[in-house]
């Protein structure tokens, strides 16, 4: 058994300064030098330090040395691990000074982690707190532990066992998590809270939030900054679901020229927010623009004049009259509060430009009354400018993918806002790093419209360097926005991604390619050799519609993760609805980072259902050796697992689980984990596109080719011969 040991720094302060994630890596530099000159001296430092981020104008080694001369007597004096942290530490928070604190990120969602000296908003924490006792109060398992005081500690205590995140992501995005998956004794085990949070980040990814330096560890160990952040965000993602043309299609009001709704579909929410605001600002007479929920807000005025006209009935002229500006804003609050509005935050709040206590503040009034008309003219043409479901399926499915690899960008509409090349440039630097020449790329905001088409050209040539099917395709196309062409070149990068990480797990097999055919066969043998009799033809294969050869898969590759006292025959929709939200939920909690929905198995979407069984695959290809899969009756265990479902109950967790818990997020099994290196794949699995209108369902046709050739020829020799040279996890 191999189980998970996270870096332990003998300074608590120290060590909750960074997450397990950074100290790993930050631990593997220093031993790295130790290892090449038998000691690390502070006059070593530089050339490791001027790698790492967050040093700002620290730019130059010589300027390392003058800061760490300052300190350190002699530059030959041998340093410890946790003396590099402090120096590291030291030199961040100089670099922050120097810039004033003054970079912020654009996006909510992007505001990820960082290890610098971590202080937590005491207003935020009370207003996060307020918001979990109103909406989980009703909760039947939380309700004997709220309400929470938000003067204590309470909050990170209870997050530790992970089902306040799991039930707050429910809120957020109701049905993401199948809460029968989630682990709700009194008493958790290790390995069952370990369980929690790996089902709470990858769910919460699935959602939108960024948790590229999130790990299980840091929740276990509910560290503050860390638990606020990822709170922060699926409140956020709550308080602004409805600020899209689907949800809200009164929001087509906003826009004066009807030629002017592709941009607001591509607006982020928050920016779609201000321009509401401003909206209605403009129809009050308020001459000045809100362009932040910071600055623009601390006088209180805006949010008189918007209040005033969304609520004339309560409105106040005292209000505006008010040259004291904490009264000027606790008159608003009182106003708000008139109109049912939850208080997100104080008059202080609002005096100092609390930015996220300004925003949340301003989705909520939106939600209670956004002013909007109900013009029907307005809403059919709104309505007629959304996708249909399946297109919008695979394009959620492809944003959160593509928001899930830590890239820079954060990509709020999928179309519009890869038609300038750099988010596509940004993932092909992710999938096959090294393979971007940025100092041919043109980076946001692009002015020049020969620009975004360079970008995009750029795209088309890796792509085919890549050997993806990219006939007759030309670097426009992204530019113009041809949606089906964008969901198919996603789809090849998002399978090209895939193939390459269980690739590069089978580089003991002299590194052959995985293909859409040995999936399959890995699927059907790991379930065979529990002792089930349920196999799949292929991809689209109809009876995988009731779920249960997902489930049976599951159970073979880890026999406690599945309570078959819960599996429905899958007979109904109903039933097959049931288990395939269950699938997804034990997935996720197995450590499988997986974007799709249960409509994709119930359609048995070959697309989604080949990105599922491959995501089982890389998990279970990544656990310790266990017994030969060849032989399934060589163990007790391998014959048990054939037997009767068994509930899963505490008694049957007391045995160590046969794998190490993931410690990241962005770790877990994914096509968003650390990419390998951009080797091409087979191109005999590539199809041609020869037209943009076939091009969704011709960029699939190598995976339908496989299966086709897999069902049809099951009993063939060949078949079995490919089958023998699949690499045995046992």
């Amino acid at each position: 058994m191999s189980s998970f040991v996270g870096v332990f720094v003998s300074d608590q302060w120290l060590q909750s300064q960074f997450t397990q994630v950074e100290l790993r890596a930050l631990k593997s530099k220093f031993i790295t030098m130790k290892n090449q000159k038998g000691k690390v001296t502070v006059g070593d430092l530089p050339p490791l330090l001027i790698k790492l981020k967050g040093l700002g104008d620290l730019s130059t080694e010589e300027e390392i040395r003058q800061v760490l001369g300052e300190s350190n007597s002699d530059m030959d004096n041998e340093i410890d691990f946790e003396g590099f942290l402090r120096s590291y530490l030291d030199l961040q928070s100089r670099a922050n000074a120097k810039l004033g604190n003054s970079k912020n990120s654009s996006s909510f969602l992007k505001a990820t982690t960082t290890s610098m000296l971590h202080t937590i908003s005491v207003s935020e924490k009370a207003s996060y707190v307020a918001h979990i006792n109103s909406y989980l109060r009703d909760d039947p398992f939380l309700k004997q532990f709220l309400p929470l005081d938000p003067s204590t500690n309470a909050l990170f205590d209870l997050a530790k066992d992970g089902v306040l995140l799991c039930k707050l992501i429910n809120v957020a995005v109701p049905n993401t998590i199948d809460e029968r998956a989630i682990n709700t004794k009194r008493v958790l085990n290790p390995w069952e809270r370990n369980e929690n949070h790996t089902l709470c980040l990858n769910s919460a990814k699935a959602i939108g939030c960024t948790v590229v330096n999130i790990g299980t560890q840091d929740l276990v160990e509910g560290r503050p900054h860390l638990v606020l952040g990822l709170i922060s965000q699926i409140i956020k993602i709550q308080l602004l679901a409805d600020l899209n043309l689907r949800k809200t299609p009164q929001l087509v009001e906003l826009m004066e020229d009807n030629n002017d709704v592709e941009e607001l579909m591509g607006l982020a929410p928050e920016k779609v927010l201000l321009k509401w605001m401003n909206f209605h600002l403009k129809k009050a007479g308020y001459k000045k623009p809100v362009t932040n929920f910071s600055s623009d807000l601390k006088d209180g005025e805006a949010y008189a004049y918007l209040l005033n006209v969304l609520a004339p009935e309560h409105c106040s002229p005292t209000t505006l009259d008010t040259k004291d500006a904490t009264e000027r804003a606790n008159l608003v609050l009182e106003h708000a509060e008139k109109m049912d509005c939850k208080r997100y935050l104080t008059p202080k709040d609002i005096v100092e430009g609390s930015t996220n206590l300004n925003l949340a503040f301003v989705a909520q009034i939106f939600h209670q009354r956004n002013g909007l008309s109900t013009d029907n003219k307005k809403i059919s043409f709104a309505e007629m400018m959304t996708d249909d479901e399946l297109i919008s399926r695979e394009e959620r499915c492809f944003r959160l993918w593509i928001n899930s690899l830590g890239i820079d960008s954060y990509v709020n509409n999928l179309f519009e806002d890869v038609r300038n090349g750099w988010v596509l440039l940004e993932v092909l630097d992710k999938v096959s790093p090294g393979s971007v020449h940025w100092k041919h790329a043109t980076k946001p905001p692009i002015k020049m419209p020969f620009r975004k088409v360079e970008n995009c050209n750029q795209v088309v040539r890796i792509g085919k360097q890549l050997k993806l099917s990219l006939v007759n395709v030309a670097g426009n196309d992204f530019v113009q926005g041809n949606k089906k062409l964008i969901l198919a070149f996603l789809w090849q990068l998002m399978r090209f991604n895939m193939l390459q990480l269980l690739k590069n797990l089978r580089s003991r097999f002299q590194g052959k390619g995985v293909t859409d055919a040995d999936i399959l066969n890995w699927a059907n043998r790991k379930v065979k050799s529990s002792g089930r009799r349920s196999q799949m033809e292929s991809f689209k294969d109809k009876s995988l519609s009731n779920g249960l050869f997902f489930l049976e898969l599951l159970s073979a590759v880890e026999p406690r993760v599945v309570n078959w006292n819960i599996v429905t025959k899958g007979e109904s929709d109903e039933e097959k609805k049931l288990n395939a939200t269950y699938i997804i939920s034990v997935a996720r909690k197995l450590g499988c980072s997986i974007f799709l929905l249960p409509e994709d198995i119930i359609e048995v979407n070959q697309k989604m259902i080949l990105t599922l069984t491959a995501s089982i695959m890389y998990w279970s290809l990544q656990q310790p050796t266990e017994d030969s899969e060849s032989s399934p009756a060589a163990s007790p265990a391998a014959s048990s697992r054939g037997g009767s479902p068994e509930p899963l109950d505490g008694s049957q967790m007391s045995p160590p689980p046969p794998f190490s818990p993931s410690t990241n997020g962005s770790e877990s099994p994914a096509f968003a984990s650390t990419p390998v290196s951009g080797e091409a794949e087979d191109s005999s699995v590539v199809s041609k596109v020869d037209d943009d209108d076939t091009v969704s369902d011709s960029i699939t046709s190598a995976a339908a080719q496989v299966d086709d050739e897999a069902s049809d020829t099951a009993t063939s020799t060949s078949l079995l011969e490919k089958e023998k040279e699949l690499p045995s996890e046992e």
